[in-house]
This record gives C-alpha cells, sequence and structure tokens, in this order.
C-alpha cells in the first residue's frame, strides 16, 4: 500500500480529470488573459456601459463573462462566443504543453484509467490543443454554454463528466492547479490533487495530495505497474 499522499490519491482513482489551464497547457501565455478581458469589457461597454465599467475591475476573462451574463442572458452569450473565440486563439500560440503533462496522460492510459478534462475554458479550445497532443483523452467537459454558474467551484463539471465516463465521481480524482478546483472536487466528493506552488492553501482547503511537477503525476502512475 502506497504510503505516500500523491500516490495513495492516485491509488483508488479509477478516473483522471485533468483541469486544463496550467495543468495541460498554459492558456494565456501568448496572448495573456489581460487583453482578452480588456476586448470583452470594450465589446461589453458598447452595450451595457454600467456593465462595462464594472468589468474593468477585472483582469479576467472569465469574470467579464459572468458580469455581461449578470446583465443580460443575450448580452452574455456574445460575450462568451468572443471569449471562446480568443481562447482558440490563444491556444494556438500558448506554445507547448505543460512539462510532464504529456508523460502524465499517457501513464494514465497505461495503467488503464479513464481520463477527461473539466474546465471553465471551452471546449473548443481544449479540443484545438489535445488535437496536437494525442489521443489520451476520452471526455473533455468545458464551460457550460449560457450557464456560468455551473463552472467550478461548481461540481457539476466533475460530476458531468463521471457520468460520461460511466463512473461514480467518488472514484475520480481531479488535478487541477486553482482554488475553485479544489472546491469543487471537495463538493463533488471526488479527490483533488493540487498542482502549482499553492501548497499552503490547497492543505487549507483539503487538497489529498500536492505537487509541484506534472512529471510526478506520470512518476507515481507508472510505479504502480512496476513489480
Amino acid at each position: 500500500m502506497p504510503t505516500d499522499p500523491l500516490s495513495q490519491a492516485l491509488t483508488g482513482a479509477r478516473v483522471l480529470l485533468f483541469d486544463f489551464d496550467g495543468p495541460l497547457c498554459d492558456v494565456f501565455s501568448g496572448l495573456p488573459a489581460p487583453r482578452v478581458a480588456s476586448e470583452l469589457t470594450r465589446l461589453l461597454s458598447a452595450e451595457d456601459q454600467a456593465a462595462g465599467a464594472k468589468a474593468m475591475g477585472t483582469t479576467d476573462p472569465i469574470e467579464v463573462l459572468s458580469i455581461a451574463h449578470e446583465a443580460d442572458a443575450a448580452l452574455g452569450q456574445r460575450i462568451e462566443q468572443a471569449l471562446t473565440a480568443a481562447e482558440v486563439r490563444a491556444v494556438e500560440v500558448a506554445g507547448g504543453p505543460t512539462p510532464g503533462s504529456v508523460a502524465a496522460l499517457l501513464a494514465a492510459k497505461e495503467s488503464n484509467r479513464g481520463i477527461a478534462v473539466v474546465s471553465n475554458n471551452s471546449a473548443q479550445c481544449v479540443r484545438a490543443f489535445l488535437d496536437r497532443v494525442g489521443g489520451y483523452v476520452a471526455e473533455i467537459v468545458g464551460r457550460p454554454s449560457e450557464q456560468p454558474h455551473l463552472m467550478k467551484p461548481n461540481p457539476y463539471p466533475l460530476i458531468h463528466a463521471a457520468e460520461l465516463m460511466h463512473v461514480d465521481v467518488s472514484v475520480c480524482a481531479l488535478i487541477g492547479d486553482s482554488v475553485t478546483d479544489i472546491q469543487a472536487a471537495r463538493a463533488a466528493g471526488a479527490t483533488v490533487i493540487g498542482y502549482a506552488n499553492k501548497a499552503e492553501t490547497f492543505a487549507s482547503l483539503g487538497a489529498n495530495a500536492i505537487t509541484h511537477e506534472m512529471q510526478a503525476i506520470a512518476d507515481a502512475l507508472s510505479a504502480e505497474q512496476t513489480p
């Protein structure tokens, strides 16, 4: 029986759920998120000055989207379409996968685990990027169209991914790099592995394990296969 937290977290998981932005790809490394947020805010301001003024206080494109949806459903839909287009442009210039992520996907596949992506980014941008990586991912659950309230930290994306993979969410482990990932997994009843340099925060939120490198995921999965 593995004794280290990372191996323990992986051992009971039949399906691995990967967050996209961070664990697999630095989405806005080539097209910075503040620039996208600014573009969306200009579009929003042209149709709703009050909502646009509120959006000027954030550099997060997802937050601009939420503000647009709060103001008007039809306006939110238009901003969402613009954000999706920007995300697809962004992954085209984002560079390669996160170091160690492809090895982690391959090791998950070789261990006969199911693999899905659950992301607050659009499924279109996730698919566009993963098409260049290889056929490891069985399902993609992206941003719920026109329903921003169902994005993480809501547990819906994890529960839906588990349904698509024909398992209970309790046998899934999410690998995520944000507070909302940890919160969503805890709410869903899934195991959660925090990735990135936020160990203290992740631990306080109840992450089952924490790693600073995606390669560590691959190494732990590969070690299972070693006699």
